[in-house]
């Protein structure tokens, strides 16, 4: 059973050379770009991935089908560039697809904030569907938070982690957080939804109380506490953003005549 690892990619050169040396046991790697300024794609292609670059940037779920429809085999693992696949659970995935009969996989992730593993604040558990044949799954239409979706297989868990380097420092977590809250707004916006000030303020009080409370942050030290109270200004955030966009619409209706 042959493997396509597929990930897409903007100004990853941070990333992609420890992201690439991790899927090494693949038998292929298929990266798709959106227009890189940095040296993303030229470092991709010296380290033996299959680079394709595409024009436009229709959201992540979207790209993601892109990238599937270029991959070759039957077995597809999706990752980020800012995720790793350590060598016991490279041995994992070999050993599940050789089996041959299950069409999916959930992983779990095991995620970094600040060179800080977070076990609580609802990032752990975190498991996410990445392993699946390629005839059996395709990615939802979401720009953001897109998820797999199963044509006809059901999925199983994995033991080992995938390790997630996602926020090294406050500056990547602002600005993804940032760059997420507008596309969610965005779609949202474009689906008819509308908020308040008030929705946006309980959103981000409830945030903080599920994750810092309920979901264990306060386990994860001054950490933890950072998490959750990020989480609550992203949550904040999103809704906020739609409210603004509510707003925008709203000053855009004719006065009734006098």
């Amino acid at each position: 059973m042959a493997l396509s690892v597929i990930i897409i990619t903007r100004n990853e050169a941070d990333n992609i050379a420890a992201c690439l040396a991790s899927v090494a046991f693949a038998d292929e790697v298929v990266l798709l770009d959106s227009g890189s300024t940095d040296a993303t794609v030229e470092l991709a292609r010296s380290l033996g991935a299959q680079v394709h670059v595409s024009d436009d940037w229709p959201g992540f779920g979207p790209q993601k089908n892109r990238a599937l429809q270029l991959a070759r085999h039957d077995w597809v693992l999706s990752i980020d560039a800012d995720e790793r696949v350590s060598d016991a659970l490279a041995l994992e995935i070999r050993q599940a697809i050789s089996r041959g009969g299950q069409g999916a996989y959930e992983i779990p992730r095991l995620t970094q904030f600040c060179g800080r593993w977070i076990r609580h604040c609802g990032w752990t558990p975190d498991h996410v569907l990445r392993l699946f044949r390629r005839d059996s799954a395709r990615f939802s239409a979401d720009l953001v938070h897109e998820r797999v979706l199963l044509t006809h297989a059901t999925a199983t868990a994995l033991k080992t982690p995938l390790l997630h380097y996602s926020y090294p420092t406050p500056g990547h977590y602002w600005r993804k957080l940032e760059h997420y809250s507008r596309a969610w707004a965005q779609q949202r916006h474009a689906q008819g939804q509308r908020t308040s000030m008030l929705r946006a303020c309980l959103a981000g009080v409830v945030a903080f109380i599920r994750s810092y409370f309920f979901q264990l942050g306060v386990l994860d030290g001054a950490m933890g506490f950072a998490v959750c109270a990020m989480q609550a200004q992203g949550a904040f955030g999103k809704y906020f953003v739609l409210y603004c966009l509510n707003r925008a619409d709203e000053s855009k209706i004719p006065l009734p005549p006098a």
